[in-house]
């Protein structure tokens, strides 16, 4: 019967083909992780995400739905840089609104989530769409601290990313492409084509273009 109570060792062992002798395999301890627990953001960023914070709570999700402009002004305020007439529903979710770009005529709807450590543009007439996710950091899973890293992310003129579509780091989505209900684009879009699918991949192409 094994002794519950008897120290254990937390050093195994396992073979490797060719080798006679096994090698030691040690697992990870406390100070191994400790990279883990570190935040990846500098404490000004993380106060002014802090104020942004309720400044959205206060300002921007009790806003009425038609207040475009008073939702724009507020952002501007947060350093966002927006065109005209721009629409950016009082449930969206912008992380950053300081890395926010956006050109004339831009919709971000109610549930759309812009993760933006790195600069997120969309250039005029974009429409994100409710529950879309544009992911703009990960996290370094070969580096053992997992620090965050990130990448500019942009969504072109006339572009749609429908509802629950993902955009990950790094991508451009270039004018006119769409990408489906639910997809993830982990790779740049061409222009006026159809994507969907995880990985999303092109299905079609858009016959009709704006003037």
């Amino acid at each position: 019967m094994t002794d519950i109570s008897a120290p254990v060792d937390d050093t195994r062992t396992r073979s490797v083909p060719g080798e006679d002798t096994p090698r030691s395999d040690n697992r990870g301890t406390l100070s191994d992780v400790t990279g883990y627990r570190q935040t990846n953001t500098g404490i000004g960023n993380r106060l002014g995400r802090a104020i942004w914070g309720v400044a959205c709570l206060v300002l921007i999700r009790p806003s009425p739905r038609p207040f475009h402009g008073w939702r724009s002004l507020v952002l501007r305020c947060f350093g966002a840089r927006l065109g005209r007439a721009c629409h950016i529903y009082p449930g969206a979710r912008i992380w950053a609104p300081w890395n926010l770009v956006c050109e004339d005529g831009v919709a971000i709807a109610d549930g759309a989530e812009v993760y933006n450590p790195a600069t997120v543009t969309l250039r005029a007439h974009a429409v994100v769409s409710q529950g879309a996710y544009l992911c703009g950091a990960s996290h370094d899973y070969d580096d053992p601290e997992f620090p965050m890293i990130s990448a500019p992310i942009e969504i072109g003129r006339c572009a749609w990313i429908a509802s629950r579509a993902s955009v990950l780091m790094g991508v451009t989505v270039e004018e006119g492409a769409v990408l489906a209900l639910g997809s993830i684009a982990t790779r740049d879009l061409k222009a006026w084509c159809i994507y969907a699918g995880i990985p999303a991949r092109q299905v079609g192409t858009r016959s009709r273009r704006p003037r």
